[in-house]
């Protein structure tokens, strides 16, 4: 059956035995957790009256493994990053889903046809595109404001401390672009020792004014409270602060590494059917579109591009030229290889946290 026909049925009968259903799902809390709930909580609650209940974690893929190999899964749907819904799909923690249940595009275009090239996998419908960008306190350097990667790394000549992400994704490829390695060079030298030397050796000329962040609300908070002047980011986040709160942060998007991520459902999930009635509704046109009025995350239909307005939060910034994928700002960006970290993602940790370790 077809979800548009599931739904339909669900709204009907809302007021019996529907009225008791309710699905579980894990996203990454603050700015971006809002984002889900008023584009797709709420309006999913009001077309099916299918409870949402959201919970929250700093990587929802870390308890969609832990949960699945011990047997007691809780969440049903769950937001994660492209490279981990690859590693989990392939290691069985993940139900395949047929994106034939899709919705179609307004004019009737397939989802597949209508989806960014890279959006779908066998288990995971992209929601977003986001990026990892960095930024600055714009009082900090009112003459003299940084514009490229490599100014994050220069401590001389833009003084301060840097909030860095505990983790090499991203982190890596930051430091090699910072160190003038071509966006197109990045994998295939970080996939070599010499690439890796590089990386930490770039890293280590700032790790004495590193301050480490886990959290995506971290570094606005780090930024706002004067512990550093610049800090490695999730551009939504910053946008959220910067605009939102009026905070005085600037993204340069020189640099950025940029990825989808999408909605998945555990093995095993104890609400399967209205999890994929809650990935079919909040993956259509429409939803996906009004998330980016809430989160400055690029959509990953390309049916919702045009219907993205202003930010909702003021009701005037127009989102099109905050979004990562606005050609303006991506003219020295990286898209992050899901093939590469599904291949390294565990020997780079080991790695990274054996660097953090080191004197």
């Amino acid at each position: 059956m077809k979800i548009r026909a599931l739904l339909a049925t669900t709204a009907i009968i809302a007021g019996g035995a529907a009225a008791a259903q309710e699905v579980t799902v894990l996203g990454w809390g603050g700015d971006y957790t809002r984002s889900q709930v008023e584009a797709y909580h709420k309006p999913f609650t009001e077309a099916t009256g299918i409870r949402v209940n959201s919970v929250d974690a700093d990587n929802p893929a870390t308890p969609i493994k832990a949960q699945v190999e011990a047997g007691n899964v809780t969440v049903d749907v769950a937001v994660v990053e492209y490279a981990d819904a690859v590693r989990l799909c392939d290691e069985g923690l993940l139900e395949v889903i047929d994106i034939s249940l899709l919705e179609p595009a307004p004019d009737g275009t397939p989802a597949e046809e209508d989806f960014l090239p890279g959006t779908l996998t066998e288990c995971m419908v992209g929601t977003d595109v986001f990026s990892t960008i960095f930024a600055y306190d714009a009082s900090q350097f009112p003459d003299n404001p940084p514009t490229t990667i490599a100014d994050f790394f220069d401590t001389e000549a833009f003084p301060g401390k840097r909030g860095v992400r505990r983790n090499p994704k991203a982190t890596l490829e930051m430091a090699l672009m910072a160190d003038g390695v071509p966006a197109a060079e990045v994998y295939d030298l970080l996939a070599t020792d010499e690439g890796l030397e590089r990386a930490f050796a770039k890293l280590d000329s700032i790790k004495s004014d590193i301050v480490w962040w886990s959290a995506g609300a971290q570094p606005p908070q780090l930024l706002a409270d004067g512990e550093v002047v610049m800090s490695i980011a999730w551009n939504g986040r910053i946008f959220n602060a910067a605009v939102g709160e009026g905070r005085p942060f600037e993204i340069v998007w020189d640099g950025q590494v940029y990825e989808p991520e999408g909605l998945v459902i555990p093995t095993g999930a104890p609400n399967m059917e209205e999890a994929l009635q809650f990935v079919a509704f909040a993956t259509s046109t429409e939803p996906l579109a009004r998330a980016a009025e809430w989160i400055s995350y690029g959509p990953t239909r390309q049916s919702s591009a045009p219907l993205v307005g202003v930010f909702q939060v003021d009701g005037e910034t127009e989102m099109a030229p905050n979004l990562p994928t606005s050609p303006e700002n991506m003219t020295n960006a990286l898209a992050s290889s899901y093939e590469f970290w599904v291949d390294r993602d565990t020997e780079l940790n080991e790695r990274f946290n054996a660097w953090l370790l080191a004197n």
